[in-house]
């Protein structure tokens, strides 16, 4: 593995986890149709929200951040592809009237039961459209199963979600909308709501010649979500040819992630992910891994197996893994100097890697230059 290799191919970045957060009491007229969606689900829909927890999680004392963040995105809104994620401009087939729907909807609570939180609750642009809570508040307070990661080159993915459950990102935009945990409204009710409300049938009507209708909620919101790309960072620079671009120590970083410390065998590609699901240990107690992917297929040997998540904008988006489990990049690459968590499933590439501390902060320093652009 060379410095100037491109790593192009198929590589996937990481998920968008759960759509939600922060929550509130009140809005009694508004919240009818989200708890009556809620009451049902809470009792009978695992399809969105998995399984670890017997009973649902709220969070204990006041949220001392805005439920909904503002938009602070600049207008107009340039959709780009720089350099390292080329791949990405295939995804740009949307309008800019259908990207604007899709922003508008990303930041509107009206897709929550008691319209208190947004899509932007959880996936905060200033954490990279990730969020820096361990789990991320929903509807009421209820805390969502899984670390919400960035959604930024969400383009290169599919089988989204830590357990790939969703197939696309059309897909995986309107779950949130139907858990219970999270959101809670569904998709009947959204339709509804957007048909009556706020300029949306209008909207809808300009950009797609029709009613509001689920196919065309899901197409806005990815359309939104596939032109948040991030590339150009100093390593793709010095990939391409621009050897001042990163410093001796994330120089060295980057021979590590290529060489001994054989990050790249799952870091790898446009967004650096295979986009395939490992049992690393994270989340596994006692030797038992999590259920993990084994929830989607059912094989065994996908007990404890998760997506892997992409290294790009890592500084902005801690806590890290699929749990939040670890608060620092220096906790995560602890993690796999000790060779993960022993577990029945552990997957075999994982093992103790052999760095002393200038290597360890050497890696870490080339991580947080994938974060700089």
């Amino acid at each position: 593995m060379t410095h100037s290799e491109r790593r192009g191919g198929g590589a996937l970045a990481c998920l968008a986890a759960a759509l939600c957060a922060a929550a509130s009491l009140g809005l009694a007229g508004a919240a009818q149709e989200g708890q009556a969606f809620a009451a049902q689900s809470l009792a009978a829909e695992p399809q969105a929200a998995e399984p670890q927890a017997a009973e649902p999680q709220r969070a204990t004392g006041p949220d001392t951040r805005p439920l909904v963040p503002a938009d602070t995105l600049p207008t107009p809104f340039v959709r780009a592809v720089s350099l390292g994620v080329e791949p990405l401009e295939e995804g740009f087939s949307a309008s800019e009237e259908e990207f604007a729907l899709g922003r508008r909807l990303f930041f509107d609570p009206i897709l929550s039961g008691r319209r208190t939180v947004a899509c932007a609750s959880c996936h905060r642009p200033e954490f990279a459209f990730a969020d820096n809570r361990q789990t991320s508040r929903g509807i009421e307070g209820y805390l969502t199963r899984r670390n919400a990661p960035s959604l930024f080159n969400k383009g290169l993915d599919t089988e989204l979600l830590w357990d790939g459950r969703a197939a696309t990102l059309e897909d995986q935009v309107l779950m949130p909308i139907e858990n219970p945990e999270e959101m809670a409204l569904g998709k009947a009710a959204a339709i509804n709501r957007l048909s009556q409300e706020g300029g949306y049938p209008e909207a809808f009507k300009a950009v797609y010649g029709r009613e509001v209708d689920e196919e065309a909620l899901a197409h806005a919101l990815s359309a939104f979500v596939r032109g948040l790309t991030v590339g150009d960072s100093p390593v793709d620079r010095f990939r391409d040819g621009d050897v001042a671009s990163l410093s001796p120590e994330e120089e060295a970083g980057l021979w590590l992630y290529e060489g001994r410390g054989r990050c790249w065998e799952c870091h790898n590609g446009p967004n650096f992910s295979d986009g395939q699901f490992h049992n690393t240990g994270v989340g596994a107690v006692d030797g038992v891994p999590e259920v993990g992917r084994f929830l989607v297929t059912e094989a065994d040997e996908d007990r404890g197996a998760f997506r892997t998540p992409g290294l790009r904008m890592l500084e902005q988006t801690a806590p890290y893994m699929h749990d939040g489990s670890l608060a620092t990049l220096e906790d995560v690459v602890q993690f796999y100097r000790e060779g993960g968590t022993p577990n029945s499933h552990l997957s075999a590439r994982i093992k103790p890697i052999r760095l002393s501390d200038q290597d360890a902060s050497n890696l870490v320093a080339f991580l947080k230059a994938l974060s700089r652009h």
